[in-house]
């Protein structure tokens, strides 16, 4: 019971002093966990049994949740052209998943799936490169004064 307690107060700490990027990593990572969960789920034939309805809905409703976490942090004045790609993006990812979980479809889930592991790899990227930058060079890439 120890191990949970200090793994949880690890888990904590490690969202509560991370950078946006790596938040947004956070997010993406846990997105990819749960949809690896929800295809896992699937028999050998694309099948969802019974007994795995309740964790499959599970699983996809909280990625539904992340995507929606997504959305609501994007700049939408700032981010310009990306931040209407990345909206574009997650509502698709939205409606897949809604039908993938209304009609149990595997071949949906995986190919989000597919998605939502390269987006996590680029800000993955993206977070290491800003974290490694220089102060001066973070601050005229973001735009910020200073």
């Amino acid at each position: 019971m120890g191990y949970n307690n200090a793994y949880n107060a690890y888990k904590e700490t490690n969202v509560k002093t991370a950078s946006q990027g790596r938040l947004i990593v956070l997010l993406y990572e846990e997105a990819v966990k749960q949809l690896t969960l929800a295809s896992s789920l699937f028999d050998t034939a694309a099948q969802l049994p019974v007994k795995n309805i309740e964790k499959f809905g599970k699983a996809v409703l909280k990625t539904q949740e992340i995507i929606t976490e997504l959305q609501v942090s994007l700049d939408m004045e700032k981010g310009g052209e990306i931040a209407a790609n990345l909206m574009s993006l997650y509502i698709f990812f939205n409606k897949e998943l809604t039908d993938a979980n209304i009609k149990k479809n595997k071949a949906k889930i995986d190919s989000t799936l597919k998605m939502m592991k390269e987006l996590c790899e680029t800000w993955r990227q993206a977070a290491e490169t800003s974290a490694n930058a220089q102060p001066v060079q973070v601050r005229q890439a973001l735009n910020i004064e200073g």
